[in-house]
């Protein structure tokens, strides 16, 4: 008899039949949590790296100033009062995760338009500041320079002030308050914005260190000047003229009549004494005002620097070459240049041709 062969079952089959709704539901349930996951990855990325600094700012780059003694409380306010951001929230929730709130640092910290939350948080929790670039020129007032670099640093100009009359402070790096504007060399220095006032003048004392080379200071000496009387002495040769092929010259001048134990009557001292530098020419009454910088009165070299010379001035004053010159009027050509006499004579002639050349311009 003939049989039909038995169907031989296979439990694996008939297992993988039965558990395919289940894995269907667990890929299901994986695919949604890839996708919540996913989700929450692109919003913690949005928050940490998408770009949050406002794009709407004046400038490419701007400055955010964060003063001294300043918390996270205080930074939130500069960040809102200024519209830096876009989303502050976001920010707060970077700044917490790294721990920015317990590590706030003062300074001038460089923004751009564009930077993330991560670029910015990190940039101000490492206190890495951009300094200010700090240009210093001629300045013949106190007050006017004070006010400069107070507008430039953290410093207020009443601070920088109060430094530079302290007699007791003054006195350990070898200076007075008369003559504590002897310690600024014109040039281009970066210091931090949050430099203090007494921090500023120390760094000017560095820079006054370096600027004094032994080689100057040996000059100095065969000058019979300390660098602080250079520093008087060349404060009135770049009163006196902008040519700085004539500085030595005038600079000798000068050198001759304190040799000779002549008073200077230098001009730009006695503009300095009324602190009126509108003064054209300065006639007798001018000279009648009482102050120990009217050297028209006071013998040798006023008290402290009438301006802040310029570096070409200085070395004028220390390479001057010898001459027996004690008397110099402008030239007649208005060249800017000036007429040099030995005697005085001589120098009223070369004063009539100025008058009589001003005269001729009907100029007073």
């Amino acid at each position: 008899m003939a049989t039909t062969p038995k169907k031989k079952n296979n439990p694996g089959k008939a297992k993988t039949a039965a558990l395919t709704p289940f894995k269907k539901f667990l890929w299901a349930l994986g695919g949604v949590l890839l996708l919540s996951l996913a989700i929450v990855a692109f919003e913690l990325y949005q928050r940490v790296y998408k770009s949050n600094v406002s794009e709407k700012l004046p400038e490419a780059v701007t400055y955010l100033l964060i003063p001294t003694g300043s918390n996270y409380a205080d930074v939130l306010g500069l960040l809102t009062a200024e519209n830096l951001l876009k989303d502050l929230t976001s920010f707060e929730w970077v700044a917490q995760q790294l721990s920015y709130p317990e590590k706030v640092k003062p300074g001038r910290y460089r923004l751009e338009k564009g930077m993330s939350n991560f670029q910015l948080v990190k940039l101000l929790a490492s206190g890495r500041q951009e300094p200010v670039k700090l240009v210093i020129n001629r300045f013949r007032s106190r007050t006017d320079f004070f006010g400069a670099i107070g507008r430039k640093l953290e410093a207020d100009s009443a601070g920088i002030a109060a430094v530079f009359s302290d007699e007791v402070y003054l006195r350990t790096y070898g200076f007075t308050p008369e003559d504590a504007m002897a310690v600024i060399i014109p040039n281009t220095y970066e210091l931090y914005w949050d430099t203090d006032a007494r921090g500023f003048f120390e760094r000017m004392f560095k820079e006054y260190k370096t600027f004094w080379t032994d080689a100057r200071k040996e000059k100095a000496v065969n000058l019979k000047l300390s660098p602080v009387e250079v520093m008087k002495l060349a404060s009135i040769v770049d009163e006196e003229t902008n040519k700085d092929d004539e500085k030595g010259v005038i600079a000798r001048v000068y050198w001759n009549r304190l040799q000779t134990g002549m008073m200077l009557q230098a001009d730009p001292t006695v503009r300095f004494a009324h602190q009126d530098f509108t003064i054209k020419r300065v006639t007798g009454k001018h000279l009648r005002l009482q102050s120990p910088y009217n050297t028209y009165q006071m013998n040798g070299l006023p008290p402290g620097p009438i301006c802040t010379p310029s570096q070409a001035s200085i070395d004028a004053v220390l390479n001057s070459e010898p001459h027996r010159y004690l008397y110099f009027c402008a030239k007649e050509d208005f060249s800017g240049y000036h007429n040099f006499a030995v005697t005085y004579p001589e120098h009223q002639r070369n004063a009539r041709l100025y008058q009589q050349a001003l005269a001729r311009l009907n100029i007073n």
